[in-house]
């Protein structure tokens, strides 16, 4: 299945050669693509807090939060499940991102719980939707190139969490998946592609449980041909590997199929440019309006060793809010 191309990365390039500061958001499908500039955020209800941008009204409410879940049953998220394990057992892809939504009740509004929720990165959209997510998508300084594929997470109270993470057959396999399939990725719009971090091992704090999560590091010069463009570099890229898979063509086909919902947003890429370097983020940990309820978005990487209770156990685990 190929995507289109939104005339929106067209202006990111125009932008950026300009060296005119923009925020970015697109959906997962790259069929809602939106830019812009800081002038024109003014009055669009987003609230945007990144490492180094931040948008919106900074008030604070008290994190008392109440969050009750729903998920759905085994039996139905085994559905999908079994079609994405048919495709991997005859090599049709070899890692893929399968998701689920799961309704939720919660006691605080959106802009609630995007003004105490703490993460990496965080976005509050017109009222849709929340995210917070730890997971950088890519990162531009200096005509350098840098992503941190994050794949494999543990509950942190249980006994060696994180060496059992990192030595974990099943999600040692997921992460060198991701890791190379970004090495390939970033070979595309950069040369002298590298790996500088390998299996980092990250603190997750939540209310509902605290997680060790492994990312990676790897970084490129970028290509003289994309020097300067970040929508050329961004539909390159997108759909960002991590939460999709490989091979992405065949993969975004059977994910289609499997999961059965639109994922909209969630697990798209937004991202910040300050007129000379971009920092981007994937759209994780995501909570949404539909009509009148709210859902969830989590899931994980599924391999041929993936076992169906364990991802079952590990897409409700990523059902939280990071607070203190």
């Amino acid at each position: 299945m190929m995507l289109p191309f939104h005339p929106n990365f067209d202006k990111m390039d125009k932008l950026s050669r300009q060296g005119v500061p923009f925020f970015f958001i697109t959906d997962f499908l790259m069929q809602t693509v939106e830019v812009f500039t800081v002038d024109e955020l003014a009055g669009d209800r987003i609230s945007i807090r990144f490492p180094k941008f931040s948008y919106g009204p900074a008030e604070k409410a008290e994190s008392d939060l109440d969050m009750q879940s729903f998920p759905e049953s085994l039996a139905a998220y085994q559905r999908g499940f079994d079609i994405v394990q048919h495709h991997l057992k005859i090599g049709n892809s070899y890692l893929m991102n399968y998701t689920r939504k799961t309704e939720i009740t919660v006691n605080r509004t959106l802009r609630e719980i995007f003004s105490f929720s703490e993460a990496k990165y965080k976005v509050l959209y017109r009222d849709q939707f929340v995210f917070f997510s730890p997971e950088t998508f890519i990162e531009i300084q200096d005509d350098c190139i840098f992503t941190h594929p994050m794949k494999g997470t543990i509950d942190a109270s249980l006994p060696n969490a994180a060496e059992t993470l990192k030595n974990d057959t099943k999600e040692r396999a997921e992460h060198y998946t991701v890791v190379d399939l970004l090495r390939n990725d970033l070979s595309m719009v950069a040369d002298k592609v590298q790996l500088d971090e390998f299996q980092r091992i990250d603190f997750l704090k939540t209310k509902q449980k605290n997680l060790f999560a492994m990312s990676s590091e790897i970084s490129g010069k970028l290509k003289p041909e994309y020097i300067g463009k970040m929508g050329s570099i961004l539909k390159t890229l997108l759909p960002a590997g991590s939460i999709l898979g490989a091979p992405k063509k065949k993969t975004l086909e059977v994910l289609l199929e499997a999961e059965n919902y639109d994922r909209g947003f969630y697990t798209g890429v937004c991202g910040f440019f300050d007129g000379a370097n971009l920092d981007s983020c994937v759209m994780i940990r995501f909570m949404q309006k539909e009509d009148d309820k709210i859902y969830f978005k989590s899931g994980g990487g599924i391999t041929h060793l993936s076992q169906l209770e364990d991802e079952y156990e590990e897409m409700k685990n990523k059902i939280y809010v990071p607070v203190s």
